[in-house]
């Protein structure tokens, strides 16, 4: 047992203890709540009766007893209600967003306009008193509170790469939402649990002790507040009890709920995990189709993606050209903010909700041939690619791995495969062993803070060949490790590529050397633009645009005495120049570089660059 786990035993034992006494309490020794003994009103604790009478000469014991299961009952199953309510509608619009969001998390909050305690009168009064009516009224209370949230929550997680590494490998919104966000968002959720079950219980202890709560002859705490307060002088012992009663029952739900917060959150601990996460259904699995070798896998055409503005619309990428064929790697090259994730991004419907592709054509080839156009996809065009037959490894492996499930559960979920549970797990391990993961069979049951930088990435490929996908997008995958692993996973593509030769692989990268070692050909973009295309070999031996040579001069070489940087910066995407982007920080530049956008020349059939004077570069 962990110390973490240990914690739990104090308020778990105490609040069993509670509930325990309170389902027993028709099978008790106890008198009956109703029997009065009118002549020993007022008694005072005695061997008959341990907590003395009450005004009718009934057993104070006993109504505390009863009154507990009714109070109990109302707090922890409007509580109950309302998160279940509340926690569908924060999920929903929180992931969902527009109208979505507007119909669930904006419409419940109208009630957060009336005050609580007015809003539980209201539904009080049309229904009447009573333990139903003020459940009903408590469920309405809380369920904004839950929406909120929940909707927060979600806002954040869905934020995060390994949600969107979730999209990537194609998992259908609702089970994203209930394996992947659910369970990180839980924990705050438990925070309001304990919040909405202390609340509801004083609310109604408030109503009862008003007479709109629960109806006598039914002890509730609320009741017994309310009559011990007209014999405070007689008897104040009467007011003690269900006050302690009350306020020792809501300290004691605040830190369980407290405590589990921390054991139920596997990021917290190493063992244990998420208790309510549970294997789904297997997906159908792919048909086996020849590849296609007609013509490129990808290829993108002049295409722009946008960001829509209040003033205008705003173009991030523009006259986007990049192909791929099958077996062949493109290195994606250029300096940060350049675009080029954001075209990975758009490949796999995965930008973001204010940035969409505005022209232009990305043409790829599938499995079965048929050739369709990713930039006239929608969410539910794109799941079907994704995963199966385009795939992305993301830069950072510790966020894109979801860090509630174990790598083994997270890889069996990604493969579209029928098989039984032996066989999902044998193929897991063989994952896991093929992108060279040690000791996989324990690996697999490891969450992705147990492993190391270099595991986690190859943990994150083996997600992303997972169902032998025919293009693969690598997204900076080597940037945060040191140079020893960023070799190891440099040499495991290279291996991948030669197991699987018909799979395209585009590595998006800003590292120079990486280009010369793993691709095939480079594509150079600079502010948003493809610059330089072409075989490595003949760009890195002559560039022909002044940025492609500026980047190869600013890598360090040899025994230089100093670097070569380019001057000036990156104009932001609102203030760019109008004609070649590049002018302004460009040495060969001329007024006409300026006048307007130079068009895509040839210096020969296998290469393409923007620049007028490319005769001049090199």
């Amino acid at each position: 047992m962990t110390r973490t786990t240990r914690k739990l035993l104090l308020p778990g034992t105490l609040i069993g203890l509670i509930l325990a006494v309170i389902v027993l309490a028709p099978v008790l020794p106890l008198h009956d709540v109703r029997a009065m003994d009118v002549p020993n009103r007022f008694a005072g604790p005695s061997a008959a009766h341990w907590l003395g009478q009450d005004e009718f000469g009934r057993d104070v014991l006993a109504r505390l007893i009863w009154g507990g299961r009714a109070s109990l009952f109302i707090a922890v199953g409007s509580a109950l209600s309302a998160a279940v309510l509340g926690t569908l509608l924060g999920l929903l619009g929180g992931y969902f967003r527009g109208v979505v969001e507007a119909l669930t998390v904006r419409a419940s909050e109208v009630i957060l306009c009336l005050p609580p305690l007015l809003l539980a009168l209201l539904v009080v009064t049309i229904l009447g008193a009573g333990t139903g009516p003020l459940m009903v009224a408590l469920t309405l209370l809380y369920t904004p509170n839950y929406a909120r949230v929940v909707y927060a929550a979600t806002l954040q997680v869905r934020a995060l790469d390994f949600v969107t590494a979730q999209m990537a490998m194609g998992a259908h919104p609702l089970a994203i939402l209930w394996r992947t966000i659910l369970p990180n968002v839980m924990p705050p959720l438990l925070v309001q649990m304990s919040l909405v079950v202390a609340s509801a219980m004083m609310i109604e202890s408030g109503l009862s002790f008003l007479g709109l709560g629960v109806v006598p002859p039914t002890p509730s705490w609320g009741l017994m507040i309310r009559a011990a307060r007209g014999a405070m002088e007689v008897s104040p012992l009467l007011l003690l009890w269900p006050s302690l009663a009350l306020a020792g029952t809501i300290l004691i739900f605040n830190l369980l709920c407290d405590r589990l917060q921390a054991v139920l959150d596997p990021r917290n601990v190493t063992a244990g995990g998420a208790l309510w996460l549970r294997k789904g259904p297997r997906r159908a699995a792919l048909p086996a189709v020849p590849a296609a070798t007609d013509g490129p896998l990808l290829a993108i055409t002049d295409m722009a993606i946008s960001v829509n503005t209040s003033e205008r619309s705003l173009e991030l990428v523009r006259r986007a050209d990049v192909s791929v064929h099958s077996g062949e790697t493109v290195a994606l090259v250029g300096e940060s903010g350049s675009g080029k994730t954001l075209t990975s991004l758009a490949l796999m419907g995965l930008l973001p909700d204010q940035l969409g592709i505005s022209r232009g054509q990305a043409l790829f080839r599938g499995r079965d041939g048929r050739v369709t156009d990713l930039a006239q996809l929608d969410e539910d065009g794109f799941r079907r690619f994704r995963g199966a037959e385009i795939s992305m490894v993301f830069q950072d492996a510790a966020a894109a791995l979801n860090p509630v499930h174990r790598i083994g559960d997270q890889l069996a979920e990604a493969l579209r495969d029928t098989g039984d549970a032996q066989e999902i797990s044998r193929r897991v391990v063989d994952l896991l062993r093929h992108v060279g993961i040690p000791d996989p069979e324990r690996r697999q049951r490891a969450y992705p803070h147990e492993l190391s930088g270099g595991q986690r990435q190859r943990a994150m490929i083996a997600l992303a060949v997972a169902n032998a996908p025919r293009l693969l997008i690598a997204d900076e995958p080597t940037t945060a490790l040191d140079p020893t692993i960023q070799a190891q996973i440099l040499h495991l593509f290279q291996k991948l590529k030669s197991d699987t030769p018909d799979m395209g692989l585009i590595f998006v990268t800003h590292d120079l050397a990486v280009v010369a070692e793993i691709a095939d050909r480079v594509v150079v973009m600079y502010a948003g633009e493809v610059v330089e295309s072409g075989p490595v070999a003949q760009v890195f031996a002559r560039p022909r645009h002044p940025y492609t040579a500026a980047l190869i001069a600013s890598v360090p070489e040899g025994a230089a005495d100093r670097l070569v940087a380019i001057p000036g910066t990156v104009p932001p995407p609102n203030a760019m120049p109008p004609g070649c982007r590049f002018a302004p920080r460009c040495a060969h530049a001329l007024p006409a570089c300026s006048a307007a956008p130079p068009g895509a020349e040839r210096p020969d059939p296998a290469r393409i660059t923007r620049c007028i004077r490319w005769k001049e570069v090199t």
